[in-house]
């Protein structure tokens, strides 16, 4: 008899265990018996119930030390969707096993030795759940040791059935409402707009269902080669249809659909006679800027002067810069575009930037934090890119301009008031931009909560200063918004190429995620 192989360290065994999974991933399953081939099966199943039993006793400890906190996940469950890459319905599916070891144990004890297969053990768990909690231990113990004798799923299921029969007449109306409790339906879409089914229905609803999908799934005549499940498929496709045709919902008035219409400035630009319009909207902004520069230099505005060549250069060079947002085109971002353009061919040009100019652009910047003429442009490209997308985008953007001209009458009505500075609340012009751009958290840690589970968050705090506009929010979920945010103090800020950064209260961690798109692709061609 051989004896159990020592690890110093549980790394070193994990790195055994991908070892030998590798192993049998790379040989030629064809030079194998058939023999040799059921058997490797055989192993792999007990290697999957064994694996499930060590990420569950891992697990458990990591959900009991609330180890998911420290990357402001606020449950395991989401931890592992964005810590381990698995589905929401994996997470789901190990997180269960938790609570199913600690309150089965004998069946836990059989699963990770591998004498029960993971699906067997689940199933056995389900089955003797019903049953009052002093009596299921002894009830686990009997269904475990016949599963580890070789019983069949179907004896093993007619085993459960008698234990759970001779039980329940002691206490008749223990839980008259479990099995009600226990419904649900869930909708998950998929890749490509298809969608997953699943749910638990209550005797009455499974026989109403079941009265609409036999009524509506019947066999169309004889050339109808759909199987049944085919069949019910397009019954419930019927019945959903039939009852938004008939103005059965709620709050709809009639209407089937809502379309958020996405037209990318890109295809907005290619439309027939946009070149012309694109020239018109360049010379109406010319002429505001002309306008504004002249009504400037005469009356001096608010104290300040417009300058331009040497003499605005020499300004702007330790100039503090206050950003103005406007509902209409904001001229003062043009000059903020020209400006760091300028800055950023000076540096390619000679590859040297004066401090003050490098500082300027990051206020509140000290200077050990500017690391070179590769630092200073990486921090040029990433203000033109914001300034830029200000410029195009808003109410007298090129965008807004192009779509009122180009498109119909009803996508060509008056553009929402996107940024209008502070207010004391969200208004719903801004709450809505905010979801219809960031659709779901923005947590950088991968959240993914919809938008109809999240708040709309002031990236500056009000009482700091912040402001309310449609650059200056983000859509955060619950939790990160009131716990990770506003309670441990985590800080979010919103990259000018669209991604976002977060650290928390003592900057021990950092998480950054990719720039955000949320637009439909272009069309090809």
């Amino acid at each position: 008899m051989g004896t159990a192989p020592v690890f110093a360290s549980v790394s070193e065994a994990m790195d055994m265990v991908r070892a030998g999974l590798a192993f049998v991933v790379g040989a030629d399953a064809t030079e194998l018996s058939t023999e040799e081939q059921a058997e490797t099966l055989r192993n792999l199943e007990q290697a999957n119930s064994i694996l499930s039993a060590a990420r569950t006793c891992v697990l458990g400890t990591f959900t009991a030390g609330k180890g998911y906190s420290a990357d402001a996940d606020y449950s395991p469950c989401s931890w592992l969707m964005h810590q381990t890459g698995v589905t929401p319905g994996a997470a789901g599916a190990y997180t269960a096993w938790v609570k199913r070891a600690a309150r089965h144990p004998e069946i836990f004890t059989a699963k990770a030795s591998g004498e029960v297969s993971e699906s067997h053990a689940r199933k056995l768990c389900t089955w003797t759940d019903k049953l009052p909690e002093d009596q299921r231990h002894e009830a686990d113990k009997i269904l475990a040791d016949e599963a580890r004798a070789g019983a069949s799923l179907r004896d093993l299921a007619e085993l459960a059935a008698e234990i759970l029969a001779r039980c329940r007449p002691d206490e008749p109306d223990q839980d008259p409402d479990e099995d009600f409790d226990d419904r649900s339906i869930t909708l998950q879409t998929t890749f490509q707009g298809a969608g997953v089914l699943h749910g638990d229905l209550t005797p009455e609803c499974a026989s109403i269902v079941g009265q609409v999908l036999d009524a509506l799934g019947g066999l169309a005549g004889t050339g109808d080669s759909r199987s049944k499940e085919q069949r019910y498929h397009d019954a419930l496709q019927e019945a959903m249809r039939r009852l938004v045709a008939a103005n059965l919902l709620p709050e709809r008035a009639g209407q089937p659909v809502k379309a958020l219409v996405h037209i990318s400035l890109g295809d907005l630009t290619h439309l027939n006679g946009s070149a012309y319009l694109t020239d018109q909207w360049i010379d109406g902004v010319r002429a505001k800027w002309a306008a504004r520069r002249a009504a400037a230099s005469e009356t001096g505005s608010d104290g300040g002067v417009w300058l331009d060549g040497k003499a605005a250069e020499a300004a702007a060079c330790d100039a503090s810069l206050i950003p103005i947002v406007t509902g209409d085109l904001d001229v003062g971002v043009l000059d903020d575009l020209v400006r760091l353009c300028a800055h950023l061919d000076r540096l390619r040009r000679d590859g040297t930037t004066p401090a003050a100019t490098a500082l300027e652009l990051r206020p509140g910047t000290s200077p050990g934090a500017v690391t070179g003429a590769a630092r200073v442009q990486d921090i040029l490209e990433q203000e033109i890119i914001g300034k830029a997308i200000a410029l195009l985008s808003g109410p007298g953007g090129l965008a807004s301009f192009l779509r009122r001209r180009q498109l119909g009458s009803r996508l060509a009505g008056r553009s929402l008031p996107l940024d209008i500075g502070y207010s004391s609340d969200i208004p719903a012009a801004i709450r809505r931009a905010v979801i219809d751009r960031d659709q779901h958290c923005q947590f950088p840690n991968g959240c993914d909560q919809p938008a109809a589970g999240c708040e709309v968050h002031h990236l500056t705090h009000k009482a700091d200063g912040g402001k309310t506009s449609v650059k200056d929010c983000m859509l955060f979920c619950t939790h990160h918004h009131q716990v990770e945010i506003h309670r441990n103090g985590w800080t979010v800020v919103l990259n000018p190429d669209g991604s976002v950064t977060a650290w928390n209260r003592d900057r021990t961690k950092v998480l950054h995620s990719h720039r955000r798109n949320h637009s439909p692709p272009p069309r090809p061609g």
